[in-house]
């Protein structure tokens, strides 16, 4: 999930998903306020190791569609494992007319919830557009990140992100033209529909998306949270602050990435010194659903240095 723009002009992680604006079954969890907003909020396992805290894609998408497999389950056998519904989406409270929500109160968000839980150092793990977040909160809060990990991440300037999917999908963004009017006014039904189109783009094999389709009918998604962050977002360019990153990153893409080519995750990569690349090669966007094993056992070598 990745940032596409409200009209979902593409980047998004924004997991597309059908549930355009609805509520997640319930799950277990807590919550806590900061901002003038209600964080919900996940912790699985309870092993010693640093907690590992992840930040989903979207934006304006819950976290649910990370869990598409254990390989969470697995990380959390040796450390605390965090999801959060970022503001506005899933199970934390929606925006009130006029809140703020842009980039400084994401990461703002982000370091409430590692201050609420008592974490003095995180592993941060961020995907989609939680790629971009992660590295705008470790230029903030570089004293609290113990390892960095950068999935499938927008550009650090976002107008740089290189989108594929016209190039190998002609056909279904054709369909998501067609439906661009609609999705703009805030058509429900073309959103669904739009979000369904953007789904089928992101991955390396028809069982993957099958099986994550199946599922997509309890994810969130809500308009007014894409749209106030991606506008934000496009007054920022992080490619300054990458150099300065002195704890360990890895970068992770999926070879077959349309909705964030690899070349960005390379640029990145160069970008910080001594950073870690890893690409999945039977992967598109979502390398820890379709490459669970492989995923997991880069993770962990990669957290235990």
């Amino acid at each position: 999930m990745h940032l596409r723009n409200v009209v979902l002009a593409s980047l998004t992680f924004a997991l597309g998903f059908p549930a355009v604006a609805a509520t997640p079954a319930s799950a277990p969890g807590a919550t806590f306020e900061t901002g003038g907003v209600t964080i919900w909020y996940e912790v699985r396992g309870s092993g010693p190791g640093t907690p590992l805290v992840v930040a989903n894609g979207g934006p304006g998408f819950d976290h649910s569609y990370l869990l598409c497999g254990d390989v969470w389950d697995r990380l959390a056998k040796g450390r605390k494992v965090v999801f959060y519904d970022q503001r506005g989406n899933g199970r934390s409270s929606e925006l009130k007319d006029g809140m703020a929500c842009g980039l400084a109160e994401q990461i703002d968000d982000l370091d409430a919830l590692r201050a609420h839980l008592g974490f003095e150092k995180i592993e941060l793990l961020g995907h989609s557009w939680g790629g971009y977040l992660v590295m705008a909160y470790a230029a903030r809060h570089p004293a609290r990140i113990a390892h960095l990990m950068i999935v499938d991440s927008a550009a650090p300037k976002i107008q740089d992100t290189v989108f594929l999917f016209k190039n190998i999908y002609p056909e279904t963004t054709a369909r998501e033209d067609a439906l661009a009017f609609a999705v703009a006014l805030g058509d429900e039904k073309a959103v669904t529909a739009d979000l369904h189109e953007y789904m089928t783009m992101l991955f390396y094999t028809p069982e993957a998306r099958d099986a994550f389709m199946a599922r997509s009918t309890s994810f969130a998604y809500r308009q007014k949270v894409n749209k106030a962050v991606w506008d934000d977002l496009q007054r920022f360019d992080l490619n300054p602050e990458l150099p300065k990153f002195k704890f360990p990153t890895l970068v992770v893409t999926g070879r077959y990435d349309f909705n964030v080519a690899p070349s960005v995750a390379w640029a990145i990569h160069n970008a910080i010194p001594g950073s870690e690349l890893a690409i999945f090669e039977k992967s598109g966007h979502l390398p820890f659903c379709e490459e669970r094993d492989a995923f997991l056992k880069r993770a962990e070598a990669f957290l235990s240095k």
